[in-house]
């Protein structure tokens, strides 16, 4: 098969590469669309290893089950969440992953969606749900609100029930967010953050919900209650905010599991949520796509067309 790799120097090429072999426990993937994240262009092989194959999410239709796996059938179209797969990443034609970690597509959702969904739908939704559990009337700021995780964050908190402040990068994000539900959008580096927080909540924002760092997320936590505030933001938010008297600050990571992408799928459909996707690369231009998400300003989530 056809694979995405990155050697130790950072070369980005298109090897022939065997096709995983399927454990009893796991499911194999021809895949169709994987999500493109940063982490992936930083990813170098370990070991002996003499290259990787970057993904950590994608999508596309069973190939191959293993003897214990009875909810999944050749032929269904699924979707899955694996980061650092141990049989090698979703930049390729077959990816081969533990079962518990894919599911089945949501209605609504084309290829390219579901192939960015995994990492930033899992993360966003337990940020809302679990970190913050956000709930119906409170005043919530989605700081980095037009990135991959933070437009879904944004989606699932007004399907909550909150209000929203959105935090976005430029213009095109402010538009973005606003598209998206929220009913405040700021460019956080360009305008008065702090007088649009006071505009929003003059008594002080419940909660904030970070997926980036620096000097705008500091003015955000600036407008948080003085009593009762929260904080809630993924692990590998640079610089790591410092915490808060008065505020309960909670860093958490997306988790995979059935029950967690049951509650996802659900959510997703429910909400009708929207993965707006950025820009799409065919697989033979990944190493462009990784230089596109290294540099920023990138609204929504990249896919890479594999089939």
């Amino acid at each position: 098969m056809k694979a995405v790799t990155v050697d130790r120097r950072g070369r980005v090429s298109i090897r022939d590469v065997p096709v995983p072999a399927v454990g009893r426990r796991e499911v194999r993937i021809a895949v169709d669309t994987s999500g493109v994240g940063s982490w992936d262009a930083w990813m170098r092989p370990e070991g002996s290893d003499p290259f990787v194959v970057p993904g950590s999410d994608g999508a596309g239709a069973v190939s191959a089950v293993g003897s214990r796996i009875r909810r999944f059938r050749v032929g269904d179209r699924v979707y899955s969440y694996s980061y650092q797969n141990r049989k090698g990443g979703f930049h390729a034609q077959e990816v081969v992953v533990d079962a518990k970690k894919v599911t089945r597509v949501p209605r609504g959702l084309d290829r390219k969606q579901a192939g960015a969904l995994g990492t930033i739908g899992l993360t966003a939704l337990q940020g809302v749900d679990d970190a913050l559990r956000l709930r119906t009337g409170e005043n919530v700021i989605a700081h980095g609100a037009s990135g991959g995780v933070g437009t879904l964050a944004l989606q699932f908190a007004k399907w909550r029930g909150a209000r929203v402040l959105a935090t976005a990068s430029g213009r095109d994000g402010v538009a973005l967010a606003r598209r998206l539900g929220a009913d405040a959008a700021v460019d956080g580096k360009r305008e008065d953050l702090r007088a649009a927080a006071r505009r929003f909540a003059p008594d002080g924002v419940d909660a904030v919900l970070a997926f980036a760092g620096g000097k705008s997320l500091a003015v955000c936590l600036d407008a948080l209650k003085k009593r009762g505030g929260r904080l809630a933001y993924p692990n590998g938010v640079e610089p790591v905010p410092r915490k808060r008297r008065g505020v309960k600050t909670t860093a958490y990571d997306g988790i995979t599991g059935v029950a967690e992408f049951d509650r996802l799928n659900r959510a997703v459909t429910a909400a009708k949520i929207e993965v707006p996707i950025a820009k799409t690369y065919p697989m033979s231009r990944a190493g462009v796509a990784y230089k596109f998400v290294t540099k920023g300003h990138v609204l929504g989530k990249v896919a890479l067309r594999i089939r």
